[in-house]
Protein backbone atom coordinates (compact mmCIF):
# COMPACT_ATOMS: atom_id res chain seq x y z
CA UNK A 1 0.00 0.00 0.00
CA UNK A 2 0.82 3.41 -0.85
CA UNK A 3 2.11 5.81 2.07
CA UNK A 4 -0.49 8.32 0.45
CA UNK A 5 -3.40 5.61 1.51
CA UNK A 6 -2.02 5.09 5.02
CA UNK A 7 -1.69 9.12 5.46
CA UNK A 8 -5.53 9.06 3.93
CA UNK A 9 -6.42 6.45 6.64
CA UNK A 10 -5.10 8.48 9.16
CA UNK A 11 -7.05 11.56 8.29
CA UNK A 12 -10.12 9.52 7.84
CA UNK A 13 -9.74 8.12 11.53
CA UNK A 14 -8.61 11.30 13.00
CA UNK A 15 -12.09 12.38 11.32
CA UNK A 16 -14.09 9.92 12.70
CA UNK A 17 -13.07 10.64 16.35
CA UNK A 18 -13.74 14.61 15.94
CA UNK A 19 -17.11 12.78 14.63
CA UNK A 20 -17.39 10.44 17.74
CA UNK A 21 -16.59 13.51 20.18
CA UNK A 22 -18.41 16.00 18.58
CA UNK A 23 -22.48 17.00 19.81
CA UNK A 24 -23.00 18.42 16.23
CA UNK A 25 -21.33 18.53 13.28
CA UNK A 26 -22.29 21.58 10.70
CA UNK A 27 -21.41 20.85 6.97
CA UNK A 28 -20.77 24.38 4.61
CA UNK A 29 -19.81 25.23 1.69
CA UNK A 30 -17.19 28.01 1.84
CA UNK A 31 -16.92 29.12 -1.73
CA UNK A 32 -15.44 32.74 -2.46
CA UNK A 33 -13.60 33.94 1.27
CA UNK A 34 -11.02 35.10 1.56
CA UNK A 35 -8.19 34.01 3.75
CA UNK A 36 -8.58 36.76 6.09
CA UNK A 37 -12.58 36.09 5.97
CA UNK A 38 -11.81 32.27 6.90
CA UNK A 39 -9.26 33.61 9.59
CA UNK A 40 -11.78 35.23 11.11
CA UNK A 41 -14.67 32.33 10.90
CA UNK A 42 -11.90 30.30 12.83
CA UNK A 43 -12.01 32.66 15.14
CA UNK A 44 -15.23 32.84 15.77
CA UNK A 45 -15.68 29.19 16.18
CA UNK A 46 -12.83 29.06 18.61
CA UNK A 47 -14.61 31.82 21.17
CA UNK A 48 -17.78 29.31 20.33
CA UNK A 49 -16.29 26.18 21.53
CA UNK A 50 -16.33 24.62 18.05
CA UNK A 51 -13.78 23.72 15.24
CA UNK A 52 -13.52 24.74 12.11
CA UNK A 53 -11.96 22.87 9.84
CA UNK A 54 -11.43 21.97 5.42
CA UNK A 55 -11.07 18.37 4.63
CA UNK A 56 -11.58 16.79 1.16
CA UNK A 57 -15.16 15.54 0.68
CA UNK A 58 -13.88 11.64 0.20
CA UNK A 59 -12.52 11.39 3.32
CA UNK A 60 -15.11 13.12 5.51
CA UNK A 61 -18.06 11.25 3.72
CA UNK A 62 -15.62 7.53 4.07
CA UNK A 63 -15.50 9.01 7.86
CA UNK A 64 -19.56 9.32 7.99
CA UNK A 65 -20.23 6.17 6.11
CA UNK A 66 -17.92 3.98 8.07
CA UNK A 67 -20.32 5.46 11.09
CA UNK A 68 -23.29 4.30 9.09
CA UNK A 69 -24.20 7.68 8.00
CA UNK A 70 -25.03 7.79 4.17
CA UNK A 71 -26.91 10.89 4.16
CA UNK A 72 -24.40 13.27 3.47
CA UNK A 73 -22.92 11.80 0.45
CA UNK A 74 -25.10 14.99 -1.79
CA UNK A 75 -24.19 16.94 0.70
CA UNK A 76 -20.47 16.44 0.31
CA UNK A 77 -19.54 17.80 -2.85
CA UNK A 78 -18.09 21.06 -3.86
CA UNK A 79 -15.53 23.49 -1.61
CA UNK A 80 -17.49 22.10 1.70
CA UNK A 81 -15.70 22.97 5.72
CA UNK A 82 -16.61 21.14 8.95
CA UNK A 83 -17.33 22.79 11.90
CA UNK A 84 -17.78 20.47 14.96
CA UNK A 85 -19.48 21.59 18.03
CA UNK A 86 -19.02 21.28 21.62
CA UNK A 87 -22.74 21.05 21.88
CA UNK A 88 -25.81 20.87 19.44
CA UNK A 89 -26.41 24.26 18.87
CA UNK A 90 -23.19 26.74 19.24
CA UNK A 91 -21.90 25.54 15.61
CA UNK A 92 -24.95 26.09 13.97
CA UNK A 93 -25.07 29.07 15.52
CA UNK A 94 -21.82 30.34 14.53
CA UNK A 95 -22.58 29.07 10.94
CA UNK A 96 -25.94 30.67 10.15
CA UNK A 97 -24.40 33.74 11.55
CA UNK A 98 -21.48 33.78 9.13
CA UNK A 99 -23.93 32.93 6.02
CA UNK A 100 -25.29 35.96 7.24
CA UNK A 101 -22.92 37.91 7.46
CA UNK A 102 -20.72 36.74 4.41
CA UNK A 103 -24.04 37.08 2.49
CA UNK A 104 -23.73 33.64 -0.15
CA UNK A 105 -19.91 33.14 0.36
CA UNK A 106 -20.92 30.72 2.85
CA UNK A 107 -23.89 28.29 2.05
CA UNK A 108 -25.03 26.16 4.87
CA UNK A 109 -25.43 22.58 3.78
CA UNK A 110 -26.41 20.30 6.38
CA UNK A 111 -25.74 19.02 10.04
CA UNK A 112 -25.34 15.80 12.13
CA UNK A 113 -27.05 16.44 15.66
CA UNK A 114 -28.00 13.40 18.17
CA UNK A 115 -26.85 10.65 15.49
CA UNK A 116 -29.20 12.08 13.10
CA UNK A 117 -29.37 13.92 9.42
CA UNK A 118 -30.34 17.61 10.23
CA UNK A 119 -30.91 19.69 6.84
CA UNK A 120 -30.64 23.21 6.32
CA UNK A 121 -33.99 24.27 7.08
CA UNK A 122 -33.30 22.44 10.29
CA UNK A 123 -29.73 23.93 11.22
CA UNK A 124 -31.27 27.00 10.90
CA UNK A 125 -33.82 26.24 13.59
CA UNK A 126 -31.32 25.07 15.86
CA UNK A 127 -29.60 28.27 15.57
CA UNK A 128 -32.11 29.84 16.76
CA UNK A 129 -32.70 27.67 19.81
CA UNK A 130 -31.31 28.50 23.01
CA UNK A 131 -28.05 26.73 24.09
CA UNK A 132 -28.22 23.98 26.68
CA UNK A 133 -26.68 26.55 29.47
CA UNK A 134 -29.35 29.07 28.84
CA UNK A 135 -32.26 26.85 29.25
CA UNK A 136 -31.06 25.34 32.58
CA UNK A 137 -30.40 29.35 33.66
CA UNK A 138 -34.22 29.80 32.98
CA UNK A 139 -35.27 27.08 34.45
CA UNK A 140 -33.66 27.35 37.33
CA UNK A 141 -34.54 31.07 37.49
CA UNK A 142 -38.13 29.78 37.11
CA UNK A 143 -38.01 27.46 39.74
CA UNK A 144 -36.00 30.42 42.02
CA UNK A 145 -38.67 32.88 41.83
CA UNK A 146 -41.52 30.92 44.26
CA UNK A 147 -39.00 31.18 46.56
CA UNK A 148 -37.91 34.63 46.07
CA UNK A 149 -41.45 36.01 46.35
CA UNK A 150 -41.98 33.97 49.40
CA UNK A 151 -39.35 35.47 51.19
CA UNK A 152 -40.26 38.81 50.49
CA UNK A 153 -43.80 38.56 51.89
CA UNK A 154 -42.52 36.95 54.79
CA UNK A 155 -40.28 40.12 54.80
CA UNK A 156 -42.79 42.24 54.20
CA UNK A 157 -45.09 40.47 56.46
CA UNK A 158 -42.18 40.81 59.78
CA UNK A 159 -41.79 44.05 59.01
CA UNK A 160 -45.55 45.10 59.63
CA UNK A 161 -45.82 43.41 62.22
CA UNK A 162 -42.58 45.42 64.07
CA UNK A 163 -44.23 48.86 62.64
CA UNK A 164 -47.49 48.17 64.11
CA UNK A 165 -45.51 46.96 67.91
CA UNK A 166 -43.30 50.66 67.03
CA UNK A 167 -46.95 52.22 66.70
CA UNK A 168 -48.62 50.56 70.08
CA UNK A 169 -45.05 51.51 71.79
CA UNK A 170 -45.37 55.18 70.79
CA UNK A 171 -49.26 55.56 71.91
CA UNK A 172 -48.80 54.18 75.17
CA UNK A 173 -45.95 56.38 76.17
Amino acid sequence: MSANFEAKKVVVQEITEKIKASKSIVLVDYNKLTVAEVSALRNKCKQAGCEYKVYKNTLVRKALNDLGHTDFDNDLNGPTAVAFGSDETGAAKVMVAAAKEYDSKVVVKSAFVDNAYVDKNGVKALASMPSREELVAKMLGSMQAPLSNFAGVLNNLVAGIVRVLHGIAESKQ
